[in-house]
């Protein structure tokens, strides 16, 4: 199967498996991933860490051969398609976190960006190639490049389409950190740097770092204070300050 999921511990794990293509997207593979975050969303998994199968790839980017020779309508057809199932990362009520094992270019960068975080491989190869055939990012790259690494660097990188490897994505604040063993292994440990926390203040937070990006200032400031409100109304904030005062470790339930 080009598209398996898996389950770790509290983790969910999906793996794009198309060695052969060096894990590249084609259409019937991105539908695929669609039905899997649907699985993942019904379940209690604490975070998706999403990879590529193999050493080489976590994903080369778009099946350039299922591009060609294709009308005005089914080209927008296949972007919207891109965008809208990567835009289901930022539903999940889980984070998810993308582990750059291998070249992630093009819809595969894309890909990793929209996930709420990347760890990176020391052989990690990243960037946006599009421009060098004569196009540009079409599943989401231009918009969330310039939130993760600001509007000079995108441009280059876009414009450019140049390759970047993992010690300048982490300088640029591409990817959140370089690791190294096994690309499961390390994604987990990353995971658990959060997991063990509630997953409605999760939730909440990641909801309001996400209007940040997209508000003015004054609006993402009453947005801040909305959730801020909900999040007291928890128990696992009354868990997690009663927990502070008698000095013992939080048991959250998630609610």
């Amino acid at each position: 199967m080009p598209i398996t999921l898996t389950y770790r511990d509290e983790f969910a794990v999906l793996t794009i498996d198309r060695q052969e293509a060096l894990n590249a997207l084609s259409f019937s593979l991105i539908s695929d991933i669609a039905r899997c975050f649907d699985e993942v969303e019904k379940s209690s998994a604490r975070c998706l860490l999403v990879t590529g199968a193999g050493s080489k790839a976590f994903c080369a980017g778009a099946d350039i051969a299922e591009l060609t020779g294709r009308d005005l309508e089914a080209q927008k057809r296949g972007a919207e398609l891109g965008q809208q199932v990567f835009a289901r990362l930022d539903q999940l009520p889980m984070p998810s976190v993308a582990i750059l094992n291998g070249y992630a270019f093009g819809g595969g960068l894309e890909l990793a960006l929209a996930c709420t975080f990347r760890i990176a491989m020391p052989n990690a190869k990243v960037g946006l190639p599009e421009i060098k055939l004569g196009l540009i990012p079409g599943y989401g790259g231009t918009q969330r490049l310039p939130r993760v690494v600001g509007e000079a660097r995108a441009m280059e990188l876009i414009l450019t389409g140049r390759t970047v490897a993992a010690e300048e994505a982490m300088r640029i604040g591409l990817v959140n950190r370089i690791v190294e063993g096994d690309a499961i292994e390390a994604g987990v440990a990353f995971a658990r740097e959060f997991s063990a926390n509630g997953m409605v203040a999760l939730r909440l937070a990641r909801g309001a770092v996400q209007r940040a990006l997209q508000s003015p200032l004054s609006e993402g400031l009453k947005v801040e204070a909305d959730l801020s409100t909900l999040a007291y109304q928890t128990k696992d904030a009354n868990e997690g300050m009663a927990a502070f005062l008698e000095k013992r470790k939080p048991q959250f339930k998630d609610c």
